[in-house]
């Protein structure tokens, strides 16, 4: 039996996991693996509890185009609406698939509760606490633009949501890397993912700052931000849009960066957390980053399944 590995938090990889799976991405981007079929004779369940256009298409997308055959689970298909335990449900789905892609934005336990067995590979798109496959993503599309992670300086603009709890845990792990999280008050990266993400910079050089303004922003080479309504959950304070609003991206912001890419995890809404202006300018690299995570969501298949190329 092939070596099925779990992706339910950016801290389940190594360095070198991390990195593997990125310059996978980067080479799948490139065109430079279009022949793959490393799923092949796999079977790949897709689970989404929630709405999803880029993350399920693109782990769909890319199980199919590396061989693999397809079973998708809406989120009333299976009997664990009926009462049957997490654990069950797993120990039964890892007799007869291979991986299973899951959207619960549920807490993480659920996630780890299905890969409590090691038959079957269970990759984490999207929990409430963290989007590490928008991570991985977000990394191959930097490797795409600049070449390398080492050394980028990122600011980061809004809630301090899933995607920016991925991003911070993942950019940490590279050498000379900046990251100005600017989330407004109540609304920050939980401090037990800046505790994890700080170790990550004191080992690799990196630099992580979170501050709850949005004056005094630095000059960078990626503005980067997210909807205001982060799938599945809502928002504690009735005026919380009053809150957000200084920290919308507009073409204030990036003149504050000069030469800066915009880019976010998409679905974006023009006119709250960026303009119109900005999403579609020749500066914003978005629909590309939404592309790559068809070509990360291929690497993290490969990984997860213990079928990447050696």
């Amino acid at each position: 039996m092939a070596n099925r590995r779990h992706l339910i938090s950016i801290d389940d990889l190594t360095d070198a996991d991390l990195r593997e799976i990125v310059t996978r991405g980067a080479e799948f981007a490139a065109g430079d693996a279009e022949d793959a079929r490393s799923l092949a004779d796999l079977v790949v369940g897709v689970l989404f509890r929630k709405t999803s256009t880029r993350t399920r298409t693109a782990f769909s997308a890319g199980a199919l185009r590396l061989g693999a055959r397809l079973i998708t689970y809406g989120p009333g298909d299976l009997q664990e609406n009926t009462g049957e335990t997490v654990e069950d449900t797993a120990a039964v789905l890892s007799r007869m698939i291979d991986v299973l892609v899951a959207r619960t934005a549920g807490p993480e336990a659920e996630l780890r509760a299905y890969a409590q067995q090691h038959r079957m590979a269970v990759v984490n798109a999207m929990s409430a606490a963290e989007h590490p496959t928008q991570a991985l993503a977000d990394l191959t599309t930097v490797v795409r633009h600049f070449g390398q992670v080492e050394g980028l300086r990122v600011l980061y603009l809004g809630e301090g949501n899933n995607t920016a709890a991925a991003l911070t845990l993942a950019l940490s792990r590279y050498a000379d890397t900046e990251l100005y999280l600017r989330t407004p008050p109540g609304y920050g990266v939980h401090p037990n993912v800046l505790d994890r993400a700080q170790a990550s910079a004191k080992r690799s050089g990196a630099f992580v700052e979170q501050r709850h303004d949005s004056t005094d922003l630095p000059s960078v080479d990626v503005v980067y931000t997210t909807r205001w309504q982060t799938t599945g959950t809502t928002k504690p304070t009735p005026d919380w849009r009053t809150v957000f609003t200084p920290y919308r991206v507009d073409e204030a912001v990036m003149a504050s960066s000069p030469g800066a890419v915009f880019m976010h995890d998409l679905p974006a809404h023009r006119g709250e957390e960026v303009t119109a202006a900005v999403l579609d300018s020749p500066a914003s690299i978005a629909f590309t980053q939404a592309e790559n995570k068809y070509h990360s969501a291929r690497a993290v298949l490969e990984w997860c399944a213990g079928s990447a190329p050696v």
